[in-house]
């Protein structure tokens, strides 16, 4: 009965959305609680990994490479996700601290993409999230070397075997010198609304200069 309700509020919050289309801005709106809100709908609708997103990075030459990972935080400044630092995501971000972001939910018709800067999380803060996640996986997140060729499988599991005993008996797992959170900044921001006929609304928030105000403008879809 549940997966019934959470179903019926997905196609009506599709109708309003692909019927109605976006509301247009008065240009005073904060597109990030605007992503807050879209995000909270999705989450509210039951979909599958509402927080699932690409980021899409490149080295300092152009060399372009994306993937999924989750949305673990909004806040004032912009959208956080955790990774191990040696990762291949963490080195081009590293050598070029600028990244795309790419929220979809199909059934609501609805994406999100955003570009900005990147910046580190303070260890306080990647602690935060790091302590919210289950034993299994804080002890993964030392025996990983992300990214790098692992010749056969079993080497994980002997690495995961030699944490486990490591910190059995110990209450906490303390966080690892090279694991951690982004924060991507944004300098521009884009809604896409599906509509009738493939006349989506796109609405593209743009930060000036100075870091405060945003402009926001209808782009053809």
């Amino acid at each position: 009965m549940t997966g019934i309700k959470e179903h019926l509020k997905a196609l009506v919050t599709l109708g309003q959305g692909a019927i109605q289309g976006m509301k247009d801005p008065s240009g005073d709106e904060d597109p990030i609680d605007l992503v807050r809100d879209w995000y909270r709908t999705a989450e509210e609708c039951g979909l599958f990994l509402p927080e699932a997103m690409t980021l899409a990075t490149s080295t300092p030459d152009g060399r372009p490479s994306a993937r999924l990972v989750l949305l673990k935080g909004i806040d004032d400044r912009g959208f956080r996700f955790f990774t191990n630092y040696e990762s291949r995501k963490s080195t081009e971000l590293e050598a070029n601290p600028r990244a795309a972001l790419t929220l979809h939910w199909a059934v609501l018709e609805r994406q999100v993409r955003i570009e900005g800067s990147v910046e580190r999380l303070s260890s306080e803060e990647s602690y935060e999230y790091y302590r919210t996640r289950d034993r299994g996986s804080r002890i993964g997140a030392w025996a990983s070397k992300q990214s790098r060729p692992l010749p056969q499988r079993s080497e994980l599991e002997a690495a995961v075997a030699s944490e486990k005993a490591r910190f059995d008996g110990e209450g906490d797992i303390p966080l690892p010198p090279f694991w951690g959170g982004y924060r991507v900044v944004p300098t521009s921001i884009e809604f896409w609304q599906g509509r009738a006929n493939r006349l989506h609304d796109r609405w593209l928030f743009e930060r000036g200069a100075d870091d405060a105000a945003w402009a926001v403008g209808r782009l053809y879809p």
